[in-house]
């Protein structure tokens, strides 16, 4: 864990923001106008890319987070290294996957909140702090 701080005040934003997001929903796009330092994890840019249609809508998710004050933020070893231990510990008792034990990790390693619509997912996790989004 590097415990490092991107930014004061910044936020993690989880996939599923993201994709409400692009489907236009208005508190999806108030939500992350509200939060200066926006950042994702390469999980959720990959979830994303993975989630688009064709080249041009790939494109666009490019442009989008290649342009934008949006930092995608990657999967460090001490990262991998918490997600590993998340699973471990929450995997059984409250179905943390694979995917959200590496935003979780990355949103606790660099002391960010992590704004997501799948509270419930998150809620358990020891030492994240959980900014929950209603759509």
């Amino acid at each position: 864990m590097s415990g490092t701080v991107v930014a004061a005040g910044g936020v993690l934003i989880d996939s599923d923001v993201l994709i409400w997001f692009a489907r236009g929903n208005a508190r999806a796009l108030a939500t992350l106008r509200s939060h200066g330092d926006r950042y994702i994890s390469a999980v959720s840019y990959m979830e994303m890319a993975q989630g688009c249609r064709n080249k041009a809508e790939l494109k666009v998710l490019q442009k989008a987070f290649k342009s934008s004050a949006h930092d995608v933020l990657p999967i460090t070893q001490g990262i991998s290294d918490l997600a590993c231990a998340l699973v471990e510990k929450y995997a059984l008792s409250h179905s943390v996957h694979v995917a959200d034990a590496l935003i979780a990790a990355t949103a606790i390693s660099h002391g960010l909140p992590l704004l997501t619509a799948n509270f419930k997912h998150f809620s358990a996790i020891g030492g994240l702090e959980v900014v929950a989004f209603k759509p």
